[in-house]
This record gives C-alpha cells, sequence and structure tokens, in this order.
C-alpha cells in the first residue's frame, strides 16, 4: 500500500519545499495539499467537523502555486490536489495548470477534486451549493476534452466553448488521474461515470501506533493508497511528527 500525506500549505507553516523534500526523504509516496480560495467572515456555513473553523482553512496557499515548489524541489514524489475545488475554479484556466504542472513535474501530478462545503465561498465566485455537481461534471469533462483533442470543444449548460487549441498537454496520457472526493453513493456513481478513482475520508481516530494493523483492512478492501495528515504545528514539530511515521512508510511499501 502507498502512503503519503495531506497538508494544509498554510503561510505560517512549515516551507512547502522543505515539507516536501522531507517527505520523499523519508519514503512517502505523495503529497496532497488543500484549497480554500478565501473563507467568508460569514458562519452560515457550518464547519463539517463541528466547532470552531481551524485557523489553517483561511491561510492556505494557492495549491498549483505550492506544487509548483513541491516539484521543483523533488524527484520522485507524487504531487496532489486534495481537493481541488472544480465548481470555483475555470475550467480552461485550470485544464492550463493542471497540464503545465503535470509536464514541469515529469507526470507526478494527481488531480484530487470535490464539491466543496462553503455555501457562501462558492457563492463569491458565482456558483451555487444546489448545482456545485452539475458544474463539476461538466468541468471536468470540458477538461478531459482539453487535455486530450487537438481542437476541443464543448457545449454543455454550465460549459461552453467552440474550438480551442490547449497547451501544453499533459505528460500522462490522456490525462492526470481523477480522483473524486466525498462519502456518499452518489459520489461512487460519478466515480464510474467520470473519473479514475476514489478519494474519501476515513472516520475515527488515526494512532501511529496501531497503525499498521489498522491498515490491514484498507489493503483486503482494494484501498492502494492512505494519506497521514501533516499537522498544523512548527517546521520542527512537523519533521518530528514525520520521523515518527517513517516506520509505517517503510513498512508499507
Amino acid at each position: 500500500m502507498l502512503v503519503g500525506a495531506f497538508y494544509f500549505p498554510t503561510d505560517y507553516g512549515i516551507v512547502i519545499d522543505e515539507l516536501a523534500r522531507a517527505l520523499e526523504e523519508r519514503g512517502f509516496e505523495s503529497l496532497f495539499v488543500c484549497e480554500h480560495t478565501h473563507i467568508p467572515v460569514s458562519r452560515r456555513s457550518p464547519y463539517p467537523s463541528g466547532g470552531e473553523l481551524p485557523q489553517r482553512y483561511f491561510h492556505t496557499h494557492d495549491p498549483f502555486v505550492a506544487l509548483s515548489f513541491a516539484a521543483a524541489a523533488t524527484r520522485t514524489l507524487k504531487l496532489g490536489t486534495g481537493i481541488a475545488l472544480i465548481p470555483q475554479r475555470d475550467p480552461i484556466v485550470t485544464a492550463k495548470a493542471v497540464a503545465s504542472l503535470d509536464q514541469l513535474s515529469g507526470g507526478r501530478f494527481i488531480f484530487a477534486i470535490g464539491g466543496g462545503w462553503n455555501v457562501e465561498e462558492m457563492e463569491n465566485h458565482g456558483a451555487r451549493y444546489e448545482t456545485r455537481f452539475q458544474v463539476l461534471r461538466e468541468r471536468v469533462l470540458a477538461m478531459k476534452a482539453l487535455w486530450t483533442q487537438e481542437e476541443a470543444e464543448f457545449h454543455g449548460r454550465f460549459v461552453n466553448f467552440d474550438p480551442v487549441w490547449l497547451y501544453p498537454k499533459p505528460k500522462q496520457k490522456p490525462h492526470p488521474p481523477i480522483l473524486l472526493g466525498g462519502e456518499t453513493d452518489y459520489t461512487v456513481r460519478r466515480v464510474v461515470e467520470f473519473c479514475d478513482g476514489w478519494f474519501p475520508r476515513p472516520r475515527g481516530d488515526w494512532e501511529p501506533k496501531r497503525a499498521v494493523a489498522r491498515l490491514a483492512p484498507y489493503r483486503e478492501a482494494g484501498i492502494a493508497r492512505v494519506l497521514l495528515e501533516v499537522p498544523d504545528l512548527s517546521r520542527d514539530e512537523i519533521l518530528r511528527r514525520l520521523d515518527k511515521n517513517a516506520p509505517l512508510v517503510a513498512e508499507n511499501r
């Protein structure tokens, strides 16, 4: 089983290129970074995990900029969005960013996506909660066309453009893997229809001392990759946590 990490790439945490190098040196397979373009002051949308929204949610770097620094600092580490909020992203601009990062990283990019939960955040981008997955579907299909066709066009309810050229194309063919976040039956149906894999969040506490034993049922269920959280701590505390988890990574290579 592959063991990677996920992190909110904040402006006050460990520098992203140093984190990427540290992960690669300790044998981690991948680094996924979270995305929020901004966080509205309004708390009409409650934090899904309950309580106050953690500080890291409104201090994140842009994921594609952060992953570009991570790519330049590493050679084998896979680099992913975890997750990119597609209803808030222009599909043509995002297709260009994905293809550019995949090319420049040597084909190491993984495109994990989702619909989002913060109603006010998506509304500031002109998206609506009720139609966010319809928008997501069309934008993914449009991006696939842009990545795989020399003269791509798309005509839908939410995305509409006549034939265009978009280069570079991704290094990975036909495009980087598209993983959809979520835990519902609807998510699984969408994965089957227009994505390449599933990106669910496990529930319950994660204890490194019991991690090896707990990974067994994931492996038996066909789970190919697990991600350990890089905590919202200081640089030195983060590096100590990576050292603590390094034996788990080595055990599951």
